[in-house]
């Protein structure tokens, strides 16, 4: 007979069972949120310290505002208020290479450079010289260094320090946060410009340092920034702006035959 393993969720008549765990009994009420959907990527319970940070990801990434995706749900659920799940689904496939993508784009950039690199006894110092390495190479390449440099946070994107101190204090503070914080110490000696280190980057070097499957990190932004949309959908049920939005596009179009 054919079998189909897993290892997350199963139930019966009586019980319900997540994680080899009595879903009733010991984990409603018991487990947040942030913390099961840990626990459910990694198979691992984490630690507080670890909850602590990858909740703060989550809410660095939950919303800024009328962004694409922001627009794209509030459009399609002007056009469908009978399908919220096309709605969330709309905002949600918008993200991507400009919007959300930066958190995956880093953390897999960073990964890059240190998972062969023995930084188990690094310093400050080491972190710097691998980061003066990464930069001169990305530049003679002409190539972006994702994560750095922001359209709106020019002077310094207020939640990167944040996820430092939390990272610092919880101590899961690791080898792709210290890169990214040297990359953000070393490059303007090397570009000639100093560009802020992006929060959506910050964020993607602390997931990587949490042991988040590098892979997913994308699915990790889309997941904070679905409470983000589902916000924006319960406002625009309340004060709606998407017939403003079409009949401004509408009434302004010029038509070019």
């Amino acid at each position: 007979m054919t079998e189909y393993k897993t290892g997350l969720g199963t139930s019966d008549a009586d019980n319900i069972y997540l994680l080899g765990q009595d879903l009733a009994q010991d984990l409603m009420g018991k487990v947040g949120f942030g913390e099961l959907a840990f626990w459910m990527a990694t198979k691992k319970r984490p630690t507080p310290g670890q909850v602590r940070l990858f909740e703060a990801v989550l809410v660095s990434l939950a919303d800024h505002g009328f962004t694409p995706t922001a627009i794209a749900a509030r459009m399609t659920y002007y056009s469908a208020p009978d399908s919220i799940q096309g709605a969330i689904a709309a905002g949600l496939l918008g993200g991507g290479s400009r919007f959300l993508g930066v958190t995956e784009d880093t953390g897999k950039f960073l990964n890059q450079r240190v998972k062969d690199v023995d930084t188990s006894n690094f310093s400050e110092e080491d972190f710097k010289e691998l980061a003066i390495s990464i930069v001169t190479e990305e530049n003679s390449a002409k190539r972006r260094i994702p994560g750095l440099g922001h359209p709106v946070h020019k002077n310094g994107d207020p939640r990167t320090p944040v996820m430092f101190q939390i990272a610092k204090a919880e101590g899961v503070y690791g080898p792709h946060l210290a890169l990214y914080e040297a990359i953000g110490e070393v490059h303007e000696s090397i570009l000639g410009k100093k560009l802020p280190l992006n929060g959506a980057g910050v964020g993607g070097a602390a997931l990587a340092d949490l042991g988040l499957p590098i892979d997913l990190l994308r699915g990790f932004a889309l997941l904070a920034r679905t409470a983000g949309l589902v916000g924006h959908l319960a406002e625009e049920h309340e004060n709606p702006i998407g017939p403003d939005v079409y009949y401004s596009v509408d009434r302004n179009a010029v038509y070019e035959g």
